[in-house]
Order: structure tokens, then sequence, then C-alpha cells
């Protein structure tokens, strides 16, 4: 049964909330002096790389929801970005993560493929306007790229990289299945089935 194009962006965000527990689990056995170290990467370390994800995780669901509210954009969207660091402690960092995941993922449930054109503004200076299936598109990306960077850089450390690619074929469910426990998903409420 083909499912419609909004279930799969839904999916898109169970993915991403998955791939962050599963990585969190992994990166918050280092050290603080181990996640602030310099490495190679676009941000210099696992904490700022971290930052960076969760900043624009809840600038553009910040968005998305204004949208869908129907309020006006974030009068300062700015103010998302005025900390480099805005979590230097794991736990707190972790936690945020979690929180806009699970944000991502209630706003996903309520879409339907007839709304997926409606346009999204963000008031930068130059305001941008981007339909809620390219702005999705734009931050599932987002996600993917940085978090790749941040699961490299666990290589330079004691920590090793979790598997990430796991979540979409039916016959990998045992490989998500403790992380599901954790997480007090099932196969049903995310695939239907």
């Amino acid at each position: 049964m083909t499912q419609p194009l909004s279930h799969h962006l839904l999916t898109m965000a169970y993915q991403n909330a998955w791939a962050n527990h599963r990585l969190a689990k992994a990166w918050s056995r280092l050290d603080a002096t181990e996640l602030a170290a310099p490495r190679v990467s676009f941000f210099p370390s696992i904490r700022l790389t971290l930052n960076h994800i969760v900043t624009c995780d809840g600038f553009y669901v910040d968005a998305l929801e204004r949208e869908l509210r129907g309020d006006e954009p974030h009068p300062d969207c700015y103010a998302f970005f005025a900390v480099d660091e805005p979590f230097t402690e794991g736990q707190s960092l972790r936690l945020e993560q979690a929180r806009v995941d699970r944000r991502l993922i209630a706003y996903c449930e309520q879409l339907r493929d007839a709304d997926l054109g409606r346009v999204v503004t963000i008031a930068r200076e130059t305001p941008q306007h981007d339909t809620r299936l390219r702005l999705l598109s734009h931050l599932f990306e987002h996600q993917i790229h940085h978090r790749g960077q941040v699961h490299a850089m666990l290589s330079g450390t004691s920590v090793e990289p979790p598997q990430l690619d796991e979540f979409f074929c039916a016959g990998e469910s045992a490989l998500r299945a403790e992380d599901f426990a954790e997480l007090g998903w099932t196969e049903e409420l995310i695939w239907g089935h």
C-alpha cells in the first residue's frame, strides 16, 4: 500500500528523533572535555556541532509551528543564534534535542498532502518564503548532514559511532527494537501496521 507523502515526512521526523537518540547514547559517554575538544569538521567540536543542530532545529520548528497556528513569523529570528553554544552541559543539550524532536513529530503528525504547499515565512533580513514541503525537506537534510559530522568525529574518540541507517527497512526492526522501547514507540505507531 502506498502511503501519502505527508506520512513519509512523519516517518522522517521519527527517523530524525531515533538517530538523535542513538547518537546521544554514544556521545553522552564522553566527558565534558572530550565533547568540547577541537576536532576536524565544519564546527570544530562535537559540542559545537550538536548545539548547531538543536539551534537550527528549534529555528525551523518555530517557523513551522507559527505558520500552523496562524501567528506572525518570529520577530527576531536571529535570537535563536545569539549564542553559539546555548548548551554547554551534555544532559541539557540532550534533553533540549529530544524536546525539539518531539515538537517536530507533533507537527508532522498533523500534516496532510493537500497542505504541503502552504507557505511558511521566516522573518530574516530578507524574508524567506518556502512551502512546508521544501522547509521540512531542508530541515531533514540539514540534520542528516550535521549528524554525519558528529558521527565522523566520534570515530576519533574512545566511543564507537553507532549505526544510524537501520530505520526504514522492515527486516531491520530487531535492530531498532531496544531504541524504540526506550523512546516508547512501536512499529505500528510509525508504520501503521
